[in-house]
């Protein structure tokens, strides 16, 4: 049996309370092989896509508008989910503060192969 270096349990809110940088993710847990990642957003996040992985976006405080490559949109408002299917051209919008819950295969790159001031590498989301 192996372990993980995280809680078993934990409070969602005093997760978020350490969280100070939009569009940072930090993982806060692991569920077999994917990871569950709090992120604080506002203003917007470059477009990407994950080639090969989903991406479950839980909308805890806030709004989130999640636009597409076609001119879609999806507007999530507090206690909204939504699945961004894996290699769709997408671009996450708040226009003020909102709290997201993100849950990944453990292998998702932050930016899919995007590269921007924004990105976060695995390594700086695990700390």
């Amino acid at each position: 049996m192996t372990s993980h270096p995280f809680a078993e349990s934990f409070d969602l809110e005093a997760a978020f309370a350490g969280v100070s940088d939009y569009w940072s993710p930090k993982v806060v847990a692991q569920v077999n092989d994917q990871y569950v990642k709090i992120a604080k957003v506002r203003g917007e996040l470059v477009w990407h896509d994950h080639e090969h992985e989903d991406e479950l976006f839980y909308i805890v405080r806030g709004h989130l508008r999640i636009e597409y490559e076609n001119g879609r949109a999806v507007d999530l408002p507090a206690g909204s989910m939504h699945v961004v299917p894996r290699g769709t051209l997408h671009h996450p919008v708040a226009e003020d503060e909102c709290w997201v819950v993100l849950i990944e295969p453990v292998q998702t790159k932050h930016t899919g192969n995007v590269e921007s001031p924004q990105t976060r590498t695995l390594e700086e989301q695990l700390r």
